[in-house]
């Protein structure tokens, strides 16, 4: 019988991709199933995943003609998943030999639990850690708690889940990045309770990553949090809830303009038409009247619903003041 199915897609991970399955086969638990999905990846992280898996069959390779992004290549994977829990592991980071274990251990000695996380230990580009995700620790919360935690990144979102949740709410497909953190938040919506292990994911930080990239799909975070509204109408969240998030959707909003106005030399001209169309697609689309006070009247925050040309010059003044007193400080 399988316990955990382990979800890891793989673009150009060569240079993390040998560690990260490494700690799998290391795992103290070892009834898993680790189906690593290729999303069409151009160096030689698929040779890499076949010469794994012919070394140990619990290694299943899927191989993708074109790259459609995580949650996508997640979705193939999660097709052909037989574990009782499913959780991933991204291809650039790793696991404590005993992470699945710890994690099935609360599983099995809590039958309320459907969500358990594990403690996030963040990693330089070389895999050193350097410090815990900042969560404030806890027992046992609802999931309704969860969820509300995971609208501002009180919790992290790095879990493993009963597979009945997973298969029944598959990963968001409504962008290429980001939309992935939309299925956290639903699973959390829908479990009995969350609780913790001490079993650690090891979350590397390098240059690569999309969050850390310069890149036009950085603008893809506005519609991951459009289609995140839409789930939490669907779902009949309350309006409390509705309205924490469409503070978070606002802020989403604001950054996406400082990253268009720090970026924006670094960007092509139909690249800085897109971003600047798509922040002012969604500015329309804000309910303003969800909006905390501070969230409307602070200088750089006002919407100026009335005139787009308010709210960008506002923004344009108030990142080029960011900007100097930066520099001068």
């Amino acid at each position: 019988m399988t316990e955990v199915t382990i979800l890891v897609a793989v673009y150009n991970a060569e240079k993390f991709l040998r560690q990260c399955l490494d700690s799998l086969l290391r795992q103290t638990l070892r009834e898993i199933q680790v189906i690593c999905i290729d999303d069409a990846s151009t160096d030689s992280s698929l040779s890499i995943i076949h010469d794994y898996a012919k070394q140990d069959s619990r290694i299943e390779c899927i191989s993708l003609s074109e790259n459609k992004g995580q949650a996508h290549a997640r979705n193939v994977g999660l097709q052909q998943a037989r574990g009782k829990y499913i959780c991933f592991l991204d291809s650039d980071d790793y696991f404590s030999d005993d992470a699945l274990e710890r994690a099935t251990d609360v599983f099995h000695h809590h039958e309320q639990t459907d969500c358990v996380l594990f403690r996030v230990v963040n990693c330089d580009e070389q895999g050193k850690s350097i410090s815990d995700y900042p969560m404030q620790s806890f027992e046992k919360i609802s999931g309704t708690e969860a969820f509300e935690k995971s609208l501002t990144w009180e919790i992290h979102g790095i879990y493993m889940v009963r597979a009945n949740i997973h298969k029944q709410f598959p990963y968001d497909e409504s962008s290429k990045t980001y939309s992935d953190d939309n299925t956290t938040r639903i699973h959390y919506f829908k479990s009995r309770e969350v609780r913790c292990c001490e079993g650690i994911y090891h979350y590397r930080h390098h240059s690569q990553s999309v969050t850390h990239r310069i890149d036009v799909s950085r603008f893809n975070y506005l519609r991951a949090n459009e289609s995140m509204k839409r789930q939490l109408f669907e779902l009949g969240a309350s309006d409390r809830v509705l309205n924490i998030y469409e503070n978070v959707r606002w802020l989403v909003l604001i950054d996406s303009y400082m990253f268009y106005f720090n970026h924006k030399n670094q960007l092509s001209a139909s690249e800085r038409a897109y971003g600047l169309s798509e922040i002012k697609r969604v500015w329309h689309t804000i309910e303003t009247h969800r909006l905390s006070c501070r969230n409307r009247i602070k200088f750089g925050y006002i919407p100026f619903k009335w005139s787009w040309r308010m709210f960008r010059l506002q923004e344009e003044i108030y990142f080029t003041l960011r900007k100097v007193l930066k520099k001068n400080a």
